[in-house]
């Protein structure tokens, strides 16, 4: 393990010292990873972004857009020809066409080159001509982000840590049934391991789909290819003093090793930490909605996260050296679009605040972090109703679903972030003061004019903070 692991290293290195002695005579390149959990918005996000970048009309704090010095938009072949090409113009058919749906979320990595020629500026710009800078957009799916965390755990922590998490989760009965069923330091049974495994995969969908985010091992929810394979046929088990090799408790910590070792290790190495810039999508509203407790499992899932970010500056000689760190993060709490404007600046506010954790672990680093609230498509209008007496501000939008048309007002975020933490850390069943009803919205048809991209949410200013300081 300490060979491969070092080997690993030094083609990582190999590869960035490679990249960097070449870039002064290439065009610059721009690698952007788009990231977040279940149902953050990564696939909407990357595709209203690219869209927007090649019809401007729609990005004013974006300054090079502002300034009209993006001369010209396109799409090229990307540069790894081993990953999947983002199917940008699929997605944006299915959210431009005259009944838009969302489209089908990220199943696996894909990738996108969006290529920007730049008008010169400066003094010698006049000699220089134009240049062009590429934007490498690289997406995977959230559920196999988490595993990123597994990689500082061994087999015995993880398996504590998730056993805990199954007790107080829904959809475990029949994994708890079959793990009292199993003698975990006795010899090794195929398949008896095999239906606690599927078990375990079991309760993860259901977890997840109660609104919790901490279901690891990801591919156990999208198994893809290793669907069946031993490096997936394993789970958590109690702990077993000096356990035997052939043991059901070895086997599976032998199993645990390998998935980290043969799918979590490369996916890191061949994607995840050739970053540059980094956005973080995170439903603060759909974890709000689903109580205290889906509240704290995404805090503390998101802090697991960036420990793996290995975020930083990252100067000419550090690349040329081999290391390769993430300069820019955004966290951004997606769906600002479900509340009136008059609350963004509390989401964002919540939003710092349960990240705080990962924010101070990027900038104790040297990375430069931002926080925000976005819609990457906006899905509804803003109204005022009279309601109890008194005024309510609402958004107005189409159903997911039914495709009726409805007025949601989800609940005042606190001016205190402190009231909505300190009783998710706690423990508590239920929030304290309000109940906050979170209901999905359909797209709404749209009707673009020349040169406009789909209505958003402060994409551009996104865009900005990403990318603004390369253009």
């Amino acid at each position: 393990m300490m060979i491969g692991s070092v080997t690993g290293s030094v083609w990582q290195a190999t590869r960035n010292m490679a990249e960097a002695v070449v870039a002064p005579f290439q065009d610059p390149v721009i690698r952007l990873g788009v990231t977040g959990l279940s149902r953050a918005g990564k696939t909407v996000f990357i595709t209203s972004l690219v869209a927007n970048l090649m019809d401007r009309g729609r990005m004013p704090q974006l300054r090079a857009a502002a300034e009209g010095r993006v001369l010209a938009a396109w799409l090229q072949p990307q540069p790894d020809d081993v990953v999947a090409r983002f199917a940008y113009e699929d997605h944006l058919a299915a959210l431009t066409a005259p009944d838009p749906h969302w489209p089908e979320g990220t199943r696996r990595v894909s990738e996108l080159r969006l290529s920007l020629r730049l008008a010169p500026t400066g003094l010698l710009g006049g000699l220089s001509g134009p240049r062009t800078v590429h934007i490498d957009i690289v997406d995977y799916p959230g559920e196999w982000l988490l595993d990123l965390g597994l990689l500082d755990r061994d087999y015995a922590s993880w398996s504590e840590r998730a056993l805990a998490k199954v007790r107080l989760r829904p959809g475990a009965e029949e994994f708890l049934a079959r793990l009292d069923r199993i003698d975990a330091a006795g010899p090794l049974d195929e398949v008896a391991l095999k239906g606690l495994a599927d078990a375990y995969a079991t309760h993860l969908q259901v977890a997840r789909e109660a609104g919790y985010s901490d279901c690891t091992p990801g591919r156990f929810l999208l198994p893809g290819d290793l669907e069946g394979s031993p490096v997936l046929t394993f789970a958590p088990l109690p702990p077993v003093p000096e356990p035997a090799r052939r043991s059901m408790w070895r086997e599976s910590e032998r199993r645990f090793e390998a998935y980290k070792r043969l799918v979590v290790k490369p996916f890191f190495r061949e994607h995840f930490a050739r970053i540059d810039r980094q956005v973080v999508l995170v439903d603060v509203l759909g974890a709000l909605a689903r109580g205290p407790q889906a509240f704290e499992d995404l805090r503390t899932a998101m802090a697991d996260i960036l420990t793996a970010f290995n975020p930083g500056a990252s100067a000419w000689l550090a690349r040329l050296l081999g290391q390769r760190r993430v300069e820019r993060i955004l966290f951004a709490a997606t769906k600002a679009d479900h509340l009136h404007h008059s609350q963004h600046a509390k989401l964002t506010t919540l939003t710092e605040a349960l990240l705080r954790e990962a924010r101070d672990r990027a900038e104790f680093a040297g990375a430069e972090t931002e926080a925000m609230a976005i819609a990457a498509l906006r899905t509804t209008v803003e109204d005022r109703i009279a309601h109890g007496g008194g005024m309510v501000d609402v958004v107005r939008g189409r159903l997911l679903g039914s495709g009726r048309q409805a007025a949601q007002h989800p609940g005042d975020l606190p001016e205190d972030p402190g009231r909505l933490l300190a009783p998710a850390r706690a423990g508590a069943e239920a929030w304290p003061l309000e109940d906050y009803a979170v209901q999905d919205f359909a797209p709404a048809p749209l009707t673009l004019r020349p040169g406009e991209g789909p209505p958003h949410i402060r994409l551009d200013k996104a865009a900005e903070f990403l990318i603004g300081d390369r253009l």
